[in-house]
């Protein structure tokens, strides 16, 4: 069985998805753009929109009950990987101990211009 995860805290789905799923004791969360939820803007630089991101996935596995540290997968999708020092200052920032698995990969574009977007899976 799936259950939806959402938080009024992080960015509400621009398309047709969910902000997370949880099943079978694990959470997928959807790649998280760098939007404050409470202003609609989007924080501008590298470093200013890793953090945004990496706040709005800690919101959303709040409200799943989780925190960082249930992180296992990480994915960070970078507009260019130029970016990728900034990104991974802020990163390693949100989690203490064992870093999770993570890929990070250059992409085309990303929705609204972003320079970072950023998904994980956790676990309970």
């Amino acid at each position: 069985m799936k259950k939806v995860i959402c938080s009024q805290k992080a960015p509400g789905a621009i398309g047709p998805y969910s902000q997370a799923i949880e099943a079978n004791g694990m959470v997928f969360v959807s790649g998280q753009l760098p939007i404050d939820a409470a202003t609609g803007v989007m924080a501008e630089g590298a470093e200013a929109q890793a953090r945004q991101s990496l706040e709005n996935v800690k919101h959303i596995l709040e409200e799943a009950g989780l925190g960082m540290a249930n992180i296992v997968k990480t994915t960070v999708f970078l507009a260019d990987m130029s970016l990728f020092a900034d990104m991974n200052k802020v990163y390693a920032t949100y989690f203490e101990g064992d870093f999770p698995a993570r890929s990070a990969v250059a992409v085309k574009a990303l929705p609204k211009d972003a320079l970072v977007e950023i998904e994980c899976i956790a676990v309970r």
